[in-house]
């Protein structure tokens, strides 16, 4: 098992001195929610914890390793599933194989009920059974109910961990029933040192760490997914204002509205006097005012509601490119 960022290591030891048979983990993006949360139910079923986690090496260590352990039941959009290398149920799989439909951007209310039935089972070791449910605020309102009285009366020793980049989205009724752990923000140097132990030189790290608003697993995504470097992340601004789309033309929709909900705001903040926060100063055009510009914010979060599932991809790109020159048109 791989070894944990510093910050999340030292979330982890906290959290299994602790009691209580539901936690919910939330913070923003790119601070680890599934890392800290795989992590937690590892160690709760591991056969030889420490009390800085699983031992990784006992057999339960190593079923959860290749995606196997009988007493761990996940509770995930089938894309993320897919992403996280984790199996989908037989039938879900050959669905999706033959085309019947797409995978799943929400926690479908089937898995919510197999959950169920997991939790009736006799478990197979000794440490009781865990349920990790990530991003919990995937589940809509029918799979959260499915899951209420399981939450909050659990039959054996079942164990609850739910995982939110947007805990508010959760209902009431959910959060009520859990104990609440919110991530920390690792240290700027801690996450250089991670990021630069992940294969990036220290320039880069600190370029992409500034470009991800100080979220390093957002940062290693970055580079290591998306493919976009330091170097192309500060050119992006100027090549947009010279009608040019750069690295804007690689991303999904989503990944292209954040980024420039990010341009967005650094410009509008150097209109009223701020430090911006994702780019450097000089890498910022002159170009759009703060009507322009504040348009152009609400625009892109109407577009953010759509960009995970729009009619046409590429014309959604061709629409925020547009939206994009638009804004930045210098002034007269």
């Amino acid at each position: 098992m791989s070894a944990l960022a510093p910050w999340i290591q030292r979330q982890l030891s906290h959290l299994l001195r602790q009691q209580g048979h539901a936690w919910l983990i939330q913070g923003p993006s790119g601070l680890g929610q599934y890392e800290l949360g795989l992590a937690l139910a590892s160690a709760w079923l591991c056969e030889r914890p420490t009390p800085q986690g699983a031992c990784g090496q006992c057999q339960s260590c190593h079923a959860i390793a290749v995606r196997t352990h009988p007493d761990l039941c996940l509770l995930m959009p089938e894309t993320y599933m897919l992403d996280l290398h984790w199996p989908l149920d037989e039938k879900a799989q050959k669905d999706i194989d033959d085309k019947k439909r797409k995978a799943s951007r929400e926690i479908r209310v089937d898995a919510a009920r197999q959950m169920v039935s997991f939790s009736q089972t006799t478990r197979s070791g000794v440490q009781g059974k865990v349920v990790l449910i990530y991003p919990a605020e995937r589940m809509n309102t029918i799979t959260a109910n499915t899951l209420l009285k399981t939450l909050e009366e659990p039959p054996g020793n079942t164990r609850f961990v739910l995982t939110s980049e947007a805990a508010h989205l959760l209902l009431p009724t959910v959060r009520s029933r859990c104990q609440t752990h919110t991530l920390q923000w690792p240290e700027p140097l801690d996450g250089q040192a991670w990021l630069t132990e992940a294969g990036l030189d220290s320039k880069e790290a600190i370029a992409l760490l500034r470009a991800s608003g100080g979220r390093p697993n957002d940062a290693l995504r970055m580079t290591q997914t998306d493919g976009i470097q330091a170097k192309h992340w500060a050119a992006f601004p100027r090549s947009l204002q010279r009608g040019e789309t750069g690295i804007l033309s690689q991303l999904t929709p989503a990944q292209a509205v954040s980024l420039l909900q990010k341009l967005c705001h650094d410009l509008l903040a150097l209109q009223v006097g701020a430090a911006p926060r994702f780019f450097e100063r000089q890498d910022l055009p002159e170009g759009g005012t703060v009507r322009s510009l504040s348009a152009w914010s609400r625009s892109l979060a109407q577009e953010a509601r759509t960009a995970e599932h729009p009619f046409n991809a590429g014309l959604m790109l061709e629409s925020l490119f547009s939206q994009a020159q638009k804004a930045l048109r210098r002034p007269r």
